[in-house]
């Protein structure tokens, strides 16, 4: 029942349903809620960009295709299991975390980034969206206590210096089709990898969605 969700959310309009159907192309088995939840975005993210700088400007209208879908690429990857810990480290605006709490709900995020206003927004996006599976926090990665079955990060820094960061905080044993580990979302630029080459595999985006934007 949708009644919860969408008492903290008005109608929304014809266009952010056209957006959204840009993820509905390419995951045809989500529920209504996680409908409703994906076409909420457009509109929540628009409110909190017009207070809050959290994406580009020139980007916001391109919400779904650069941030949400770009996002759930890692889905494309790995199905999260359910009560799977992951931690998105400098989520910034909520990315690729929020999107992904809403494709797993039954798995655990923690959202993570250093400027507390940008954390402040990502609490109160994920409470607009009824996200019980997402907690967000200003702390530092090496300070993050515990481990995970993933670390995500999206362009954060280099991928040897991130990984500096998180290297004892993946859980020793995967509940999932490929190992634990760290998954990364970057630009095609060639990067040094900080593990042997038989400990990592890059994957195209390309392959995954039809747009030119992934190419």
């Amino acid at each position: 029942m949708l009644l919860p969700l969408l008492t903290k959310m008005p109608m929304q309009p014809t266009d952010e349903l056209m957006a959204a159907a840009t993820v509905f192309r390419y995951f045809n088995g989500l529920s209504a809620k996680e409908k409703a939840q994906f076409i909420s975005l457009g509109p929540i993210y628009r409110e909190w960009n017009a207070r809050l700088n959290l994406i580009s400007r020139k980007d916001i209208d391109y919400l779904y295709l650069k941030h949400v879908l770009h996002a759930l690429s890692i889905a494309k990857v790995v199905t999260l299991a359910p009560g799977a810990q992951v931690l998105d480290v400098g989520t910034g605006g909520g990315f690729p975390g929020i999107p992904l709490a809403i494709m797993f709900p039954q798995t655990q995020f923690h959202l993570i980034d250093g400027v507390g206003k940008k954390i402040r927004a990502v609490e109160q996006i994920a409470e607009a969206l009824a996200l019980t599976n997402v907690t967000a926090s200003q702390i530092r990665a090496e300070h993050v206590a515990g481990q995970y079955d993933f670390v995500l990060g999206k362009a954060v820094t280099d991928l040897a210096t991130f990984y500096s960061w998180v290297e004892g905080k993946i859980a020793p044993h995967s509940q999932h089709n490929i190992p634990n580990g760290v998954l990364y979302l970057k630009g095609e630029a060639t990067t040094p990898l900080p593990m042997p080459t038989t400990q990592h595999h890059t994957y195209s985006i390309g392959t995954f969605f039809e747009d030119p934007f992934f190419e």
